[in-house]
């Protein structure tokens, strides 16, 4: 079975129970002229330094394809994402088009799917875009996205904790009169999901779909509610025509105009989170058939699950103008005051507290993923080792864990000192959710247009006979070109993608900055430490029956 992974280009060994073997070595029995090696005699110079029987893993076969769809698909957050993302795509993007927003960008991320689909049958490894990348691109660019990607997870968690908070005092201060700070709420809601996530990922994989059920439950009774009305809405085909995804529309009166960058960018922040489906690789059933299965579905699901419920909530205004209207001054009741209208109150009532769970379930997942990053790159020694263990019981990576909840407190404590914690709507909602949501967006639109290019690059370096000109090259090529050219958008609508704040232009040149710390990163590994510098992104788990650990060096020769 090793044998398959021997090529001229690359250095593989294969640890099994029994210990290291030649590529050559087959279960069962060996070729004539391999032998069996020891640890010691295994590792190649200069590359792998800790003895791989020592190496801490995560616990294999502990989900399955549900369990994996429930981890990523709650990362998208679909109720946070709908009742947040759609009013500024309909008030400041592409008006009654925004439904076809989300069509076009459930097309671009099938497209871009075809592609990663097909890396993650041949790398499966927790570090996810950084694996990917170091393949097909090299170690340095794949450190400095590893560490794009991880920074990108991290803040995402706290974006999504200022989101609950800001929720979550506006529901316990009408319940209660008991007005909340939202630094205690949000900064509760992390130190929470960092006890959950210290056990079993089986766990998070629990809570993370019973949330997940509940919002598709509420957000199908709306949109079944407006759409199957035949009075009082109006219902159009035309909202999901594509051509109107780029069209925006002029100011009028006191309304101002909207941009079709604007609405094609929201429509993309909302998937954010179906990426982090090879990251759980390891801990999968099966995860060369199961991985790529889940990013075909998670995109499928979330497609038409938001063009629909985006399309209903255009529907359930009569006008242009007071549908703008609404999105423009109260955004957070672009979908309640419909709900209650058209549909009933109980389903206005689950949505205030399924938003919620949304953000508190979207929050864990961005945990998860944000650690499994941590633990891949300690175990590789480019960050401290510690973060590579896992627990001996759950198999956790529970020390990366721990770390990234830090990260989140030290940040929700950040602005709390400096922009203060007596205003939920302008600091948790405006800063919190709003600043680090774009930049966490911004960074992992950059990794997924890059790892679009490793693709195609590994599979002519290194699987020449599977290249295919669809699968391998154009797919990944016209996925490059349509997310270099959102992140674009996004940056020529800063001013409005980061609601009005001067700090918002810093948003972009940030994004640089981390990525170009981890290039540096990288090539200062590669001068001073070229031991840690060759295993970057060279731990893969190949799902083999013992849970085999893959370790792949470049080489110029053969074995």
């Amino acid at each position: 079975m090793a044998g398959k992974h021997c090529r001229k280009a690359e250095r593989l060994w294969v640890y099994n129970t029994g210990g290291l073997f030649h590529p050559g070595n087959e279960a069962g029995g060996m070729k004539p002229g391999s032998r069996k090696i020891s640890p010691m005699d295994a590792r190649p110079s200069g590359f792998d330094r800790q003895e791989p029987p020592d190496r801490h893993r995560l616990q294999p076969k502990a989900v399955g394809l549900v369990g994996v769809l429930f981890l990523t698909l709650t990362g998208a957050a679909p109720m946070t994402a709908m009742l947040l993302n759609v009013p500024v795509a309909v008030g400041n993007g592409t008006g009654f088009g925004a439904p076809a927003g989300f069509l076009v960008a459930t097309a671009v991320l099938l497209v871009f799917s075809v592609g990663y689909a097909a890396m993650a049958r041949k790398v499966t490894a927790a570090g996810g875009f950084y694996a990917f990348i170091s393949h097909g691109l090299g170690r340095q660019l794949g450190m400095a996205m590893g560490f794009g990607s991880a920074v990108a997870y991290a803040v995402f968690e706290p974006a999504m904790a200022g989101g609950f908070a800001y929720f979550a005092n506006a529901k316990i201060l009408a319940l209660t009169g008991i007005n909340v700070p939202w630094p205690a709420l949000a900064i509760g809601m992390v130190l929470i999901i960092g006890a959950l996530t210290y056990f079993d990922v089986k766990l998070s994989s629990l809570i993370l779909g019973v949330a997940l059920v509940a919002e598709v439950v509420v957000m199908l009774a709306f949109d079944i509610g407006i759409l199957g009305r035949s009075t009082g809405t109006h219902v159009s085909l035309a909202a999901l025509n594509p051509v109107a995804a780029f069209h925006g529309f002029p100011a009028q009166g006191n309304l101002a105009a909207g941009a079709a960058g604007i609405g094609l960018f929201f429509a993309f922040w909302s998937w954010i989170g179906f990426e982090m489906a090879p990251n759980y690789g390891e801990e999968s059933h099966d995860p060369k058939r199961i991985v790529p299965l889940s990013l075909y579905i998670s995109v499928s699901i979330l497609g038409v699950l938001y063009t629909i419920t985006a399309w209903a909530s255009v529907s359930a205004y009569g006008d242009v103008t007071s549908m703008v209207h609404r999105a423009q001054t109260d955004s957070l009741n672009f979908f309640l005051i419909p709900s209650s209208a058209l549909v009933g109150s109980w389903v206005t009532v689950a949505m205030s507290y399924l938003i919620l769970t949304s953000a508190f379930a979207g929050g864990m997942a961005f945990h998860n993923t944000a650690a499994r990053y941590f633990y891949a790159l300690g175990r590789e020694g480019v960050l401290p080792g510690a973060l590579g263990k896992t627990h001996a019981v759950y198999k956790s990576p529970y020390i990366a864990s721990f770390v990234q909840c830090g990260v989140g407190v030290l940040v929700l404590a950040l602005f709390a000192i400096f922009s203060g914690g007596n205003d939920p709507n302008a600091q948790a909602y405006g800063q919190v959710y709003g600043l680090l949501s774009v930049l966490g967006t911004m960074l992992i639109l950059a990794a997924q247009a890059i790892v679009s290019l490793a693709i195609v690059v590994y599979f002519w370096r290194h699987h020449r006979a599977d290249f295919h000109w669809w699968t391998t090259f154009a797919a990944p090529l016209l996925a490059f070109l349509a997310q270099a050219g959102i992140i674009f958008l996004c940056i020529s609508n800063i001013d409005v993608v980061g609601g009005g704040l001067a700090i918002a232009n810093w948003l972009a040149p940030l994004a640089l900055l981390v990525i170009v710390l981890g290039l540096a990163g990288a090539t200062w590994l590669k001068l001073r430490r070229p031991d840690r510098y060759d295993q970057i992104g060279r731990l893969i788990f190949e799902g083999m029956p013992q849970g085999a650990l893959v370790l792949g060096e470049q080489a110029t020769r053969s074995l």
